[in-house]
């Protein structure tokens, strides 16, 4: 793949890097840019000027490397307090979705856990809800079951009752290789409510309820009437990224829409935290590539262990056994 002559950086405002870059990829397919090293400029503001120039943090070139639809390859120092960044395009392949969600498709080489906001979150989420020793945990849109592994990472030692639900009888077959222990099951969930599955102390419908054919409101009405023990409660995962050549790209996006529009993710958020509020449920929203929904019970004591500030904070002990 060419690549661009090497562009230099150093007072440039961000509006003239950006369309810089842009127009680089758009010829080449990779630039190369020297800016800053920021990590001399630890402690400042994005735009805070340096003896080298304007600072910016790691995470604006990644960002940046995002907006552009680029992978951001690894830098290198080049003296003078400066370091060499290079862009390289998203390859135009298709997302892990387009080949179905069973076993053999590319989804299932997809493992949410590996991004560390939407571990700890879901974490997090877990604790809130805290099923009982030998509780009962029903996981609906299971896949191969990759996001269960969080259970034991919450709940170490809990010896609970799962049974996981989805359409994909190979993607089943995965799960059920994964965790011998639980129960799962080949099932559409518009079919809810089932009354054989009986109660449970945790839903988890993790990026499930904006599919074709679900109804979000009806759905939620089943599991809280039917499926839900007095003390039980919800996670419900709403996707805002999509899979690019590997890479997670930040913010939901709308059919034909080429930037992020997060005008349904947030109606479908709204709409369930008001339900479930409605319904005698605390609700609490977290996330960054998928949204979290976590619904427990009014009267429910937050456990200990997690301090519920406006900011995302876990005591120390609240990640124990995670490496």
């Amino acid at each position: 793949m060419p690549t661009s002559p090497a562009l230099h950086f150093t007072h440039e405002p961000l509006s003239v890097i950006l369309p810089a870059l842009r127009a680089a990829l758009a010829d080449a397919g990779e630039v190369a840019l020297t800016v800053p090293d920021p990590d001399l400029g630890l402690g400042l503001y994005a735009g805070e000027a340096t003896a080298h120039g304007l600072h910016r943090p790691w995470h604006t070139w990644t960002d940046l490397a995002d907006l552009l639809g680029a992978h951001l390859l690894t830098p290198e120092r080049v003296g003078a307090g400066r370091v060499r960044l290079r862009l390289r395009a998203w390859a135009d392949v298709p997302g892990p979705d387009a080949g179905g969600y069973g076993a053999g498709g590319d989804w299932a080489r997809v493992d949410k856990l590996e991004d560390p906001v939407f571990l700890l979150t879901l974490v997090e989420a877990l604790r809130r809800v805290s099923p009982p020793q030998g509780g009962r945990v029903l996981a609906l849109g299971v896949n191969r079951g990759r996001e269960l592994d969080a259970l034991e990472l919450a709940f170490p030692g809990r010896g609970l009752d799962v049974v996981g639900v989805d359409l994909s009888a190979s993607a089943l077959a995965a799960a059920q290789a994964r965790h011998p222990g639980a129960t799962f099951l080949e099932l559409n969930v518009t079919t809810l409510p089932r009354p054989e599955l009986g109660r449970f102390d945790l839903v988890l419908a993790l990026s499930l309820l904006q599919s074709p054919g679900i109804r979000q409101d009806v759905l939620l009405a089943a599991l809280r009437r039917h499926h839900l023990t007095p003390s039980g409660g919800l996670i419900l995962g709403y996707p805002n990224a999509r899979y690019r050549d590997g890479s997670l790209s930040y913010g939901a996006r709308l059919r034909n829409f080429a930037r992020p529009d997060l005008s349904l993710l947030a109606a479908d958020v709204t709409e369930a935290r008001r339900g479930l509020h409605k319904a005698g449920f605390k609700v609490f929203v977290t996330g960054k590539y998928e949204v979290l929904v976590t619904a427990i019970p009014a009267e429910a004591r937050t456990p200990g262990n997690l301090e519920l500030s406006s900011g995302f904070r876990m005591n120390r002990d609240a990640i124990t056994g995670m490496p």
